[in-house]
């Protein structure tokens, strides 16, 4: 298994230095090259078992568009597209309760597998990463310059009610338990879990937990 070490460096794990990938941010199309929109919504749809409805698509089809968008460089031809996407990614926060940022850089085949609850604002997203519900992507403290997000690498699964914060990195394969609370590089091919559950006898004189 490869170290912490062995792991590419954050953009910028310092807040007082703003790396050069955050001075064009959101200013360009960052939606993976060499493939049109069609294309990627086509991958996006067979990726979320061609179901329509799902959520997760519908975040991800609206995240690409607003990607999409930024390449048109005219700006009063760019405004009409600006508008619509901004209708549509609130109408995804507020059906699906899904908060997917353009700005997030999502690789392809990234599945979002439930809705609720979700605030996706990693720096990066790679290829194949499986996200369920209750995820949340973002900054540890409230102030943090924007570029102190999680770098999620290809292939991570992540399980529901996870948390992932700051300038982390976490590796190539790695699985990312249920409510796991994480704010440190993981290694690639590691899985992360919280502490078990413990068992026991319930004693007659005990109240059971809702009572």
């Amino acid at each position: 298994m490869s170290s912490v070490s062995d792991l590419a460096p954050h953009p910028s794990p310092d807040p007082a230095e703003r790396p050069a990938s955050d001075l064009a941010l959101g200013s360009f199309n960052a939606n993976p090259p060499g493939m049109t929109l069609r294309a990627l919504w086509r991958e996006d749809f067979a990726t979320h078992d061609r179901d329509l409805l799902a959520p997760g698509f519908w975040a991800i089809a609206v995240h690409r568009f607003g990607n999409w968008r930024m390449g048109v460089r005219a700006a009063p031809l760019r405004l009409p597209l600006s508008l619509l996407y901004r209708m549509a990614a609130r109408i995804v926060q507020w059906m699906g309760g899904i908060d997917l940022p353009y700005t997030t850089r999502v690789g392809r085949r990234v599945r979002i597998w439930h809705h609720s609850g979700m605030t996706l604002e990693a720096l990066e997203i790679g290829d194949e990463v499986h996200i369920r519900q209750n995820t949340t992507f973002g900054l540890r403290r409230h102030g943090d310059p924007r570029w102190l997000k999680p770098v999620i690498g290809r292939g991570v699964q992540i399980g529901a009610g996870a948390v992932l914060v700051g300038p982390i990195r976490v590796g190539e394969g790695s699985v990312i338990g249920a409510n796991v609370v994480l704010a440190h590089d993981v290694p690639p091919e590691s899985i992360v879990t919280v502490a078990p559950a413990v068992m026991r006898p319930l004693r007659r004189t005990e109240s059971p937990p809702d009572a």
